[in-house]
């Protein structure tokens, strides 16, 4: 389990296919503090470290992940956001995020508000997500409120720091993010039998 608080930037720096599996080689500064079988969200797909060295470490997105994230689109010199998962004793700064991405959405627009940015976001709406006024989503690992919570469209205000320490400073017009939705909104439209 995550909290969608952002620790470190990653950087890609190979990309090894077998069969539909891909593995990726990421140099980061918490690469070496992490071990084997530890869990890690890289852009908010929760992934398995399978091995780590000087200043890196790999995880293997098998075929379904990369289809439903945007981790198919990743090459070498991509940046990720990374996030070990949270420790029992933790505090809770973000909201529950799982790691299981539930589709991806793309950028519509990027808004520059002279001290903080602005960021639209549009998905398909065929798989039943839906966003609420100023409730919680995930956006590549980042725990962020929603408003101007539309049918298929959402707005997030972004603060300097969180510009600064995650993949929001590269993100443009088109690019195309993972969405992991409220799982509390989720099991309250499963119980009222919307999904």
């Amino acid at each position: 389990m995550f909290t969608g608080i952002i620790e470190a930037l990653g950087t890609v720096t190979e990309l090894t296919y077998a069969g539909t599996n891909v593995t990726f080689s990421i140099e980061s500064p918490i690469s070496q503090e992490l071990k084997i079988d530890q869990s890690v969200s890289h852009n908010g797909v929760c992934l398995t470290v399978i091995a780590v060295g000087d200043g890196y470490h790999q995880v293997t997105a098998i075929d379904e992940t990369l289809k439903k994230s945007n981790l198919g689109r990743l090459q070498g010199g991509s940046t990720v956001n990374l996030e070990r998962c949270m420790q029992a004793n933790g505090r809770f700064d973000g909201h529950i995020v799982q790691g299981h991405v539930d589709q991806t959405a793309v950028c519509t627009r990027v808004q520059d508000e002279n001290g903080s940015w602005l960021f639209d976001f549009e998905y398909d709406t065929s798989l039943g997500n839906v966003t609420v006024e100023k409730g919680s989503i995930c956006i590549n690992g980042i725990s962020l409120t929603v408003f101007n919570s539309g049918i298929n469209t959402f707005r997030v205000a972004i603060i300097p720091y969180t510009y600064e320490h995650t993949t929001f400073h590269a993100l443009a017009e088109g690019d195309t993010v993972n969405l992991e939705f409220d799982i509390v909104g989720k099991y309250v439209k499963r119980l009222l039998g919307q999904a």
